[in-house]
């Protein structure tokens, strides 16, 4: 019964009650199915590795789910980044690997916010999960991709010291050091930094001006972080904002801790990184992720990892062959026309079933492929 493909056929959510009435059996096969043990982490880094042959890597991102009542596990006030406060509910952590050639992303775990020890902060408890599969995870990628509220030393250090290099962002406001790059004197400690780097006027000695142009400046530079209590390679990006007449330059700060990376691959890697936001917008939309009935913590991350793990096997088998047979065209991934086709599948293979209709005659043949395709944006 374990057929991720199944979520893709209910139009409409996707629960224990949904997919009872889809499949025709009883509802409580789905509740005992659902509280087994499964390992989504192995079968899609399995996927993983056989779909996405060129440049990767790994991110991360906490994504609140709403549930009301107090006795599910795991339920208390989480993040949440649309309503932009802290709301009930749960929270899951998303464990994806980017495909950086093609733009997309593919879901490897889903890690539940639960069981945080008394002792540990959040951050603490992500990397601690996170390092759980740090052999697996390093098979794919030594490069983590996570947005501004990880750049703090609890997660980011730990990670470091394990073989990961982090890409991030920082506050526009943060305490950077130069390195020192003059000669040393003969005695005492030697000079490790020189000044303060601010933002309003780079240094031309320290930081190099890779790109110019009339609304973008990009800037590259090593620098230490006093908060990270690291060496980082960093690129700092101006751009041009106009109101009123008047021109402003604003910044943003991107880091890598691989200090022999490209300045443009470390831009490349952090915007490839909101398609792990899309990942969970497509699981939201059309796969039910919001919509589990269950309370048990096993029920919930099988859920949960099933839903995500449908928008991979979308992918590899109704996107990636389009994508792939025309590199240079751009081929937009639709989970709309994916469940639309699916869903009109199930209703035809009913219709054959129910009035012994002859799927083999010509006349059938085309009847047939009209009503696969009928309602789909791109038919």
């Amino acid at each position: 019964m374990f057929n991720p493909e199944f979520f893709l056929t209910i139009k409409d959510k996707i629960n224990f009650l949904q997919l009872g009435r889809y499949s025709g059996r009883a509802e409580s096969s789905f509740r005992n199915l659902f509280s087994k043990r499964f390992d989504f982490f192995n079968f899609n880094k399995t996927l993983i590795e056989q779909y996405v042959q060129g440049k990767k890597a790994i991110a991360f991102d906490p994504s609140y789910i709403n549930k009301v009542g107090k006795h599910t596990d795991g339920v208390g006030y989480f993040w949440s980044g649309v309503a932009g406060r802290a709301k009930w509910g749960l929270e899951l952590g998303g464990l994806a690997v980017l495909d950086i050639g093609r733009h997309t992303a593919f879901h490897l775990n889903a890690i539940q916010t639960v069981d945080v020890k008394d002792d540990e902060s959040l951050l603490e408890f992500y990397s601690r999960k996170l390092l759980e599969h740090k052999d697996e995870l390093l098979t794919l990628s030594r490069y983590l991709i996570v947005d501004a509220y990880f750049s703090k030393d609890t997660f980011v250090n730990p990670l470091c010291d394990k073989g990961f290099d982090i890409i991030s962002r920082l506050r526009c406001d943060a305490n950077l050091n130069y390195l020192y790059q003059g000669q040393q004197k003969g005695r005492g400690r030697p000079k490790l930094y020189d000044g303060k780097v601010e933002f309003a006027k780079l240094s031309d000695s320290h930081a190099i001006c890779v790109s110019n142009q009339d609304n973008e400046k990009i800037y590259s530079l090593k620098a230490y972080s006093i908060a990270l209590k690291k060496t980082l390679n960093v690129v700092i990006v101006y751009t041009a904002r106009s109101k009123k007449g008047k021109v402003t330059w604003q910044h943003q700060i991107y880091f890598s801790t691989d200090l022999d990376q490209s300045w443009q691959a470390i831009l490349q890697h952090y915007k490839a990184r909101f398609q792990i936001e899309f990942l969970y917008r497509d699981a939201k939309q059309y796969t039910g992720l919001n919509d589990c009935q269950a309370r048990d913590k096993n029920k919930l991350d099988f859920h949960w990892n099933m839903s995500l793990t449908a928008i991979n096997v979308a992918k590899v088998t109704y996107w990636l062959p389009h994508k792939d047979a025309s590199p240079d065209m751009s081929v937009p991934f639709s989970m709309a026309d994916i469940k639309t086709r699916l869903n009109n599948e199930l209703m035809v293979n009913r219709f054959i079933s129910m009035f012994a209709i002859n799927p083999k005659l010509k006349i059938n043949r085309d009847k047939i492929a009209q009503f696969l395709d009928f309602g789909r944006r791109a038919a």
